[in-house]
């Protein structure tokens, strides 16, 4: 489902979430029936290590793309210019090894 929706044209939003602690949550989603889903992730942990999702690579032994729409009305949430994603996005090295060459992104 995540790749259908990521190879789908429909408009995209870019979001930042802050957790209590210390981390930074950057998604770029889809909507679909109505909600948000996130279609590639990036986690900022408070000690600055990267991880990133999407659908090739869904999760690791850190953690994994989020299977729930995200809750862009929760305190904390805002929206997130696509450039400044795409930027994170391309130079971001996950921590698990990941290269951020074969990110696919569009």
């Amino acid at each position: 489902m995540v790749r259908e929706l990521d190879e789908s044209a429909g408009p995209r939003s870019c979001w930042r979430a802050a957790d209590d602690d210390g981390g930074v949550w950057l998604f770029e989603t889809i909507e679909g029936d109505g909600q948000q889903w996130a279609v590639k992730q990036i986690e900022v942990g408070a000690d600055r290590r990267i991880h990133r999702y999407w659908w090739r690579h869904l999760e690791d032994d850190h953690g994994f793309l989020t299977d729930q729409a995200v809750e862009i009305w929760e305190r904390g949430t805002s929206p997130l210019d696509p450039e400044d994603f795409q930027r994170v996005w391309e130079a971001a090295v996950c921590a698990c090894g990941q290269d951020p060459a074969g990110s696919g992104h569009r």
